[in-house]
């Protein structure tokens, strides 16, 4: 089979669509900015994970890939951060020159097992311009950038890239920066409950009462999980996991 090109990349291609139907069903994140830092959010438990100081993960796959995955990140940057110092750890440098390559190689062996994970890492900056989000592919791909543009600093994790679309077409609207935690909070579970209910026909975003009325359905045998990378606190790790008091708070209002 290695000696036959073609086979490899039928082989590639079976696998790739195996995975993407493993994935499909996985519970969307979103990661938006708001006034006091970077919220991320989804439903399900065990899916958001700080990494170092100034970063944070969100991923769906395989627990335990996920976990092997979460894992490597963070030795990596604390690593980095003892053999150098805590502001020498880079998102961009954790994901391009180690993470990446290892997904690439696992993806690309076909006799060997891939990783059942898609990922998006956050991290905060100084100021919401320096805020960075990248999302990890199970083929090693990186998307996302820093971005420049006011309202655009958001990206969201889908099961399937046809959800991810369609969230980041509702956000593209609707998000807006410097809005308040409550604000955020109820822009994401939106944006989600338009993930986990799949396209519809026309690929059109529903009304906003639709949307709530969706989201309400979807959410009774859901928990939500949430967490903060809290750019105004005076400590070296932001990273604050909302509690179920935070999130009744947010909920209501």
């Amino acid at each position: 089979m290695i000696e036959e090109p073609y086979r490899w990349v039928e082989a590639i291609a079976n696998r790739r669509e195996y995975i993407e139907t493993q994935l499909g069903s996985g519970s969307p994140i979103v990661a938006l900015s708001y006034a006091g830092g970077i919220l991320l959010l989804t439903v399900g438990r065990q899916k958001l994970f700080e990494i170092y100081d100034r970063i944070a993960l969100g991923a769906i796959g395989h627990p335990g890939d996920i976990e092997r995955l979460r894992m490597a990140a963070i030795e990596l940057a604390s690593t980095e951060g003892f053999t150098r110092s805590a502001a020498d750890v880079s998102l961009r440098r954790l994901a391009y020159y180690s993470l990446s390559p290892v997904m690439k190689n696992a993806f690309e062996q076909i006799y060997g097992a891939p990783f059942l994970a898609r990922l998006l890492f956050v991290e905060i900056g100084s100021s919401p311009e320096d805020d960075l989000f990248l999302g990890l592919e199970y083929d090693g791909a990186i998307s996302g950038s820093q971005p420049k543009e006011p309202n655009s600093r958001f990206a969201v994790l889908g099961g399937t890239k046809a959800s991810a679309e369609q969230m980041e077409q509702f956000l593209r609207q609707e998000h807006r920066d410097g809005e308040e935690l409550s604000v955020a909070f109820q822009l994401a579970l939106d944006a989600w409950t338009l993930g986990h209910s799949g396209v519809s026909d026309t690929g059109e975003i529903p009304p906003r009462e639709q949307l709530r009325e969706l989201r309400k359905q979807r959410l009774e045998d859901g928990v939500i999980e949430a967490a903060v990378l809290d750019r105004g606190i005076n400590s070296a790790v932001r990273y604050h996991a909302l509690t179920a008091t935070d999130l009744a708070k947010l909920s209501a209002s």
